[in-house]
C-alpha cells in the first residue's frame, strides 16, 4: 500500500462550521480510518495546515488535535508550492479575495458558500479558475444527508409520478444572546458583515431543488428581520440590520413549484430541522436531515373536513418509513472524499464554482424580489 500525501491549506476553520465539520468530522476523520482508498493499492493522506487571523485560537485547535502546521500569513501559505489545495470557511466578506489569491497561486480550491458577495463576483472567480485551469469545488452538503439521498431514491425510481410541489420548512429559534448565549456568530445578524438567512440558507435550496427537482426558473421572496435587536459575543446589544427569516416560492424547470420558509425567529414543531414535503401524482414524502417517509396513492386515506369534531385519523402514523439499505456517512466528509478524488484522480465532479455561482445569483435574486414586491425570473448562469 502506497501513500500519497495531499497539503490543505484550510482557513477559518477556528469557526464552528470549519472546525466541527470540516476539519474533525471531514479531515481529522479521514485521517482516523487511515487515509482515502483511492483503489489499486493506493492512499491519500490529507494533511491540514491550519489558516486563520488568531493566533492563539490557531495554536490552541492545532494542539488539541494533534497538528503540527498553522499560521496567521495566508500569502506565506499560499507561496508554499507544496500546499495542494486551499480551502475557505472564513466570513463571506473575505472569502472572494482569499480565493482569488489561491487561484493566482495555483492551488485547487473547495469553499464553502457563498462564494461571493454578489453574482458578478462569483461568476469572476468561477471564471478565473477555470482559466488557470485548477479543479474547483463548492460544499453542497444537504445532497448527501441520509434523508435527502432517500428522497433521491425515490425521485429516481419513480415513486412519485409527476412531481407536483415541494414544501420546505427550516429552521429553529437562535438565542437572542441577552439571558442565553446565541447559537451562531453575532455578524450573521449584520448586513454590512454579509450576514442574513438569505444570503445563507437560498444557496443551499438553489442546489437541492436544482439537483433533485429541476432548475429554478423564477423567484417570489419576503424577508424580515423579526428580531431587531441582539447581544453579541461580548455580551453587548446590537442592532440587527439582516434578515432572519425569509419565505420564499421557486417556480422550477418542468412545472414543479417549491416554497420553503427559512427562519432563525421559529420554535420547532416537526420532526428534524428541516424537512421537505415532495407531492406527487402517485405519491408523497417526506424528507429531513436523516429520515424520510412515504405515503403511496394506494395507501392514501380520504379525509373528510368537519371541523365540529375531533380529528378521527392519526395523520402521522400512515406514513411508512423509508428504510436505510445502506450506510450513510457525514455528508461533509462525503463530499470531501469526492472532490479529493477529483483532484486525485481526475474523477469527475460538477459541484464547482459555476454551480457556487447559481447559488450565489438566487440569494441575490431573493433580496432583490423582496425588496421589489415583485416576481423575478432566474436567467440560466454561464462562464
Amino acid at each position: 500500500m502506497t501513500r500519497r500525501t495531499v497539503r490543505i491549506a484550510m482557513n477559518g476553520v477556528t469557526g464552528r462550521m470549519g472546525h466541527r465539520q470540516h476539519l474533525v468530522r471531514s479531515i481529522l476523520a479521514l485521517r482516523e480510518q487511515g487515509g482515502l482508498d483511492l483503489g489499486d493499492g493506493e492512499t491519500l493522506w490529507p494533511e491540514p495546515v491550519l489558516v486563520g487571523r488568531r493566533e492563539p485560537a490557531l495554536r490552541a485547535l492545532a494542539e488539541r488535535h494533534g497538528l503540527t502546521e498553522w499560521s496567521t500569513d495566508l500569502d506565506a501559505v499560499l507561496a508554499d508550492d507544496t500546499i495542494d489545495i486551499y480551502f475557505d470557511a472564513q466570513v463571506t466578506s473575505a472569502r472572494a479575495e482569499a480565493i482569488t489569491k489561491a487561484v493566482h497561486a495555483g492551488k485547487h480550491i473547495y469553499t464553502e458558500k457563498p462564494t461571493a458577495a454578489d453574482l458578478a463576483g462569483a461568476l469572476e472567480l468561477a471564471r478565473l479558475a477555470t482559466e488557470k485551469g485548477v479543479k474547483h469545488g463548492v460544499v453542497q452538503d444537504k445532497l448527501f444527508l441520509p434523508g435527502l439521498l432517500k428522497l433521491k431514491r425515490l425521485i429516481d425510481g419513480g415513486f412519485f409520478g409527476e412531481i407536483l410541489s415541494v414544501r420546505g420548512e427550516f429552521g429553529y429559534w437562535v438565542f437572542e444572546g441577552d439571558w442565553q448565549d446565541a447559537q451562531r456568530p453575532s455578524w450573521n445578524y449584520r448586513s454590512q458583515d454579509g450576514g442574513g438567512i438569505v444570503v445563507d440558507m437560498f444557496p443551499h435550496w438553489e442546489y437541492v431543488l436544482h439537483e433533485l427537482f429541476g432548475r429554478v426558473t423564477s423567484v417570489t421572496a419576503q424577508v424580515a428581520t423579526h428580531v431587531p435587536r441582539r447581544w453579541d459575543e461580548q455580551g453587548k446589544p446590537y442592532e440587527a440590520t439582516a434578515d432572519d427569516a425569509a419565505y420564499g416560492i421557486f417556480q422550477l424547470e418542468g412545472g414543479a413549484v417549491a416554497q420553503i420558509n427559512s427562519s432563525w425567529t421559529v420554535r420547532v414543531n416537526r420532526d428534524e430541522l428541516v424537512e421537505f414535503q415532495v407531492d406527487g401524482t402517485h405519491g408523497s414524502a417526506v424528507a429531513g436531515l436523516r429520515n424520510c417517509r412515504v405515503q403511496h396513492r394506494s395507501a392514501t386515506p380520504k379525509p373528510v373536513w368537519n371541523p365540529d369534531i375531533p380529528a378521527t385519523e392519526p395523520f402521522r402514523d400512515q406514513w411508512q418509513e423509508v428504510p436505510d439499505n445502506a450506510e450513510f456517512d457525514n455528508g461533509f466528509k462525503a463530499q470531501w472524499e469526492l472532490f479529493l478524488r477529483h483532484v486525485a484522480l481526475d474523477e469527475p465532479y460538477h459541484w464547482d464554482l459555476l454551480a457556487g455561482a447559481r447559488g450565489v445569483q438566487l440569494a441575490e435574486l431573493g433580496l432583490r424580489s423582496a425588496a421589489e414586491g415583485r416576481r423575478l425570473d432566474v436567467p440560466e448562469v454561464s462562464l
